[in-house]
């Protein structure tokens, strides 16, 4: 069996996470046992209001290092080259930030309004160029756990930024499939044109969607109808557009049931800018566990059809503030 590598180039300093290589899936997992010792569900002062301890100061939008970050800085380590070589660990490089929405503890994505939610998009925007200008950064990942079924330990309405070394498993996958059979973002919203029973909501410039093969309950994806790669890409209108498309879809998703649906969503760019949206509810009050079954095949088993969640999805009314404009079809 190979040995660990035991240099200090290649290992975390103490406190520090670090990439191990699972020989079975020839994956890289990331150890953070430090984070441990972060709080959990603070119930004193929220860290994020104005006064506390990440936000002394007023602000509108805010982006800031991660405290308990799960990534960070430091230099570059050839991951190809190391997976080739059967080296089992290296350090967790990279960069973990905190996107803050408002200074509103109260308030949520879909609440914000779509002014506010185009300056959430433009420091998205912005952090994500920042942090690819860097040598030792290969992926950028926008993404946000709302609610605490989902894993976020504070409520403050807030989304996370993870720089990655590499290009992580899910979105090297997308992209292969991409080379090999062509965008199938293209492919799928093509098909939407003639077929519009996963159809959400659209407006000119982005459409929201059930996916065919949707493994979790109301899972969609929302995509630009151009073929671009990242928000860096988008102009003016296409981030407005953006925004009120998106806040629409999260508003969709709390008048599902009539409560504030615990949700991921996340963003892929490289191939065809997208953002995926799943939630841990089956219905208002049952939760839809990945089980055994499922992990120890890899085959999700969604108990809802994505046709049906299109339609219940569709009947939910969004917050005035996000009625759209009547789309052309293409």
């Amino acid at each position: 069996m190979p040995q660990f590598l035991d240099n200090s180039t290649n290992r975390a300093r103490d406190g520090e996470s670090e990439f191990r290589f699972d020989l079975l899936t020839r994956e890289w997992v990331a150890i953070t046992g430090d984070r441990q010792r972060r709080p959990n569900l603070p119930t004193s002062d929220c860290p994020f209001c104005i006064g506390g301890v990440e936000a002394p100061e007023p602000y509108v939008v805010k982006a800031f290092p991660n405290r308990w970050p799960a990534l960070t800085p430091g230099d570059g380590v050839a991951f190809a080259r190391l997976g080739r070589e059967l080296t089992l660990r290296a350090p967790a490089r990279g960069a973990s930030e905190v996107v803050l929405y408002s200074s509103d503890h109260n308030t949520t994505f879909a609440s914000l309004g779509s002014e506010q939610i185009r300056r959430v998009i433009d420091v998205w925007a912005r952090r994500t160029e920042a942090l690819f200008s860097r040598h030792e950064i290969q992926y950028v990942l926008v993404f946000e756990n709302r609610g605490a079924d989902v894993g976020a330990t504070i409520s403050h309405p807030h989304s996370q930024i993870y720089a990655f070394p590499f290009v992580p498993p899910v979105a090297a996958l997308e992209a292969a499939v991409a080379t090999q059979f062509g965008c199938q973002i293209c492919i799928e919203l093509a098909t939407l044109e003639e077929d519009r029973a996963r159809l959400v909501v659209a407006n000119d410039s982005f459409v929201a969607f059930a996916r065919f093969a949707a493994g979790w309950p109301y899972e969609l994806i929302l995509a630009s109808r151009e073929h671009l790669p990242d928000l860096s890409s988008l102009d003016q209108r296409l981030r407005s557009d953006l925004a009120r498309l998106l806040g629409n879809v999260l508003a969709r998703y709390d008048c599902l049931f009539d409560l504030q649906l615990p949700y991921m969503l996340w963003l892929h760019p490289g191939v065809h800018l997208h953002f995926h949206a799943v939630t841990t509810r089956r219905k208002a009050n049952t939760t839809r566990f990945v089980a055994a079954g499922e992990l120890g095949s890899g085959v999700m088993f969604n108990p809802v059809s994505p046709e049906d969640a299109a339609a219940h999805l569709r009947a939910a009314p969004p917050l005035p503030d996000f009625e759209l404009r009547p789309h052309k079809t293409r």
